[in-house]
Order: structure tokens, then sequence, then C-alpha cells
């Protein structure tokens, strides 16, 4: 667990660093490929990738998408960023061709509305895909419907994720369904400094809730249970979706295409995050594309090698 969380912490430092240092646009660039250069012929030409490295769904599949689409042809170069709304700006813009792992049937529904008719959907990757407010393990509350009254054993807090996430949005329309806005108070940051006061706490057997989601690894990295939620007021399942700006098909038919095929279910995804994110980590992540897909590869007919 220890090595887990600190790869996301390293991850989630690292954005914040990129982000300071990038152009007015908030992107920063980042060269593809383990050597910081593109691997592709580029023949087909050039895809900006643009992903958020402490959202781990996205990082995954952000280097399966380069490994790929490299493989095809193409020049992937990436561009990370710390928060989806300058993402959905820039893909809009067409300054982003792709986002490897959307939210956009509920958790970024509202960045859909402001930019979804210069958008192009290019396929769902992974069903059942949920938001969570989250407690220890030995925590005896079962539902948020158990936080009411509970706020001082919480100190009045529960630690979301970054401001402009859509979980923080839907965290944020949940307090008042359940009569929790006057109690508590969301406390946003980053996606690692939740991280850091989730491992604070569960180390030393205190309460807390966090706002978590699935599919991403700290559910099984860290002793925590989702709390149900009978109201349904952190939503419903919804699809990870690969978006594109308006166009892209057009532009890079055969990436489209590829695109398209991709799927994956629980195990498959999981062991793709686990090895990107927990077995090889921070700058190794092209390496750890390869080990899976050495090792899963066979059991696609989308995969390229």
């Amino acid at each position: 667990m220890k090595k887990k969380f600190l790869a996301i912490a390293a991850l989630g430092a690292a954005a914040s660093l990129t982000l300071a240092g990038c152009s007015s646009d908030g992107m920063g660039g980042t060269g593809s490929g383990s050597s910081g250069e593109g691997s592709g012929s580029g023949d087909k030409g050039t895809i900006t990738l643009g992903y958020l490295p402490a959202w781990t769904d996205g990082l995954s599949t952000a280097y399966l998408l380069q490994d790929q689409l490299e493989k095809i042809g193409y020049t992937v170069e990436m561009k990370t960023l710390t928060e989806a709304g300058p993402l959905y700006t820039g893909l809009a813009q067409g300054d982003v061709d792709i986002y490897p792992s959307a939210w956009p049937e509920l958790t970024h529904k509202s960045y859909m509305d402001e930019y979804g008719d210069k958008i192009e959907d290019l396929g769902a990757y992974y069903e059942n895909a949920k938001l969570t407010l989250a407690v220890p393990e030995y925590s005896e509350l079962n539902s948020i419907e158990d936080l009411v009254g509970k706020g001082a054993d919480f100190d009045g807090k529960i630690y979301g994720i970054e401001p402009g996430a859509g979980l923080t949005a839907q965290t944020q329309s949940m307090l008042p369904e359940y009569g929790l806005d006057g109690e508590y108070e969301l406390v946003t940051s980053s996606t690692a400094a939740m991280l850091t006061q989730l491992q604070s706490a569960t180390d030393a057997q205190q309460d807390i809730v966090v706002t978590l989601w699935r599919p991403f690894w700290a559910n099984d990295a860290f002793p925590v249970k989702d709390l149900e939620d009978p109201q349904g007021a952190m939503g419903e399942a919804e699809s990870l979706h690969f978006l594109g700006t308006k166009g892209f098909a057009d532009e890079f038919p055969e990436a489209a295409e590829l695109i398209e095929k991709i799927k994956l279910d629980d195990a498959q995804y999981g062991s793709l995050e686990d090895l990107v994110v927990n077995e090889y980590g921070e700058g190794k992540e092209a390496e750890a594309v390869a080990a899976w897909l050495e090792e899963n590869g066979s059991d696609f007919d989308w995969v390229v090698e």
C-alpha cells in the first residue's frame, strides 16, 4: 500500500509542477515514448493526447493509446493537466486531440453541456464507473445516511479531490440531499492530498470520510469501503469514454477505427492500472503498457503488435 500511495503522490506532484511551468492555455507538453521522443514513424500525422496524471484511469489508457497509435504510424504528443476544465477547453479548441478517459454521461456532464458540440465521442471502453463516498473498513457506518449527526467524529470534514472535478460537483450536490450541508465541509485540494489524509487516518485507525471512484486502485490499496447511497445522490454508474476534438475521425480515420474497438472489463482494466501505477510507476508507463500487452494482448482483437 505504501508503494502505491507514493506512486500517486509523485504523480500529483509532477502534474502540479507541469502545470506551473506551462503556457497560458493551461497545458504542459511532455515527450512521448520512453526516450521523450515520439517512437512512431509519424507518417500519418501527430495526435495530441491530454490527460491528468493524478487520475490514473486516464493515465493508464493514455499510455495504452500512445503505444497502439504509434504502432500504426502516428506520432503521439502527451499533454498533462491537473484539472478537467482546461482539458475540456483544450479539446474543444483543438489544442488537445484526445481525452483518453472521460466521464461524459454524468460526472463531466456540465463540461459536455458547454463544449459538447465541439467534441466527438470516439467510443466507450469501460462500463460501470462509479462515484463514491468511502470510509475505513473498521468504521461502523455503512450508508451516507449514517453520517447525519456524526459530524464531530469527522471534524466536520469530507476530504475531496480537485475543485474542478466532476466528483467534487456531484458531492456538493449530494450534501443537501442527505441534510449534510450544514454539518460537513467538503475540503478540496488534489487527489494526492486526499490520499495523504486517507493514509494518515487509516494508519492511525482514525475516522475519515473521503470521495473516491471506481475504477481506482486506491479502493484496493487502502482498507476502505463504499458507503451505500440509497437516494442515488452520487449518481448512477456510467461508462468511461474516449473523446476527440470535433473532426477527429475525419482527420485520423485509422486512429478512430482502432480506438472504437478498445474495450476493457474490470480484471483487464485493473491489471493495466496496477502495472502502470504500482508495479512500474512514474517514468516507466510505456514499459508497463508493453508488459501488459505482452501478457494480455492475445485476449483482444484490436491490439497492434
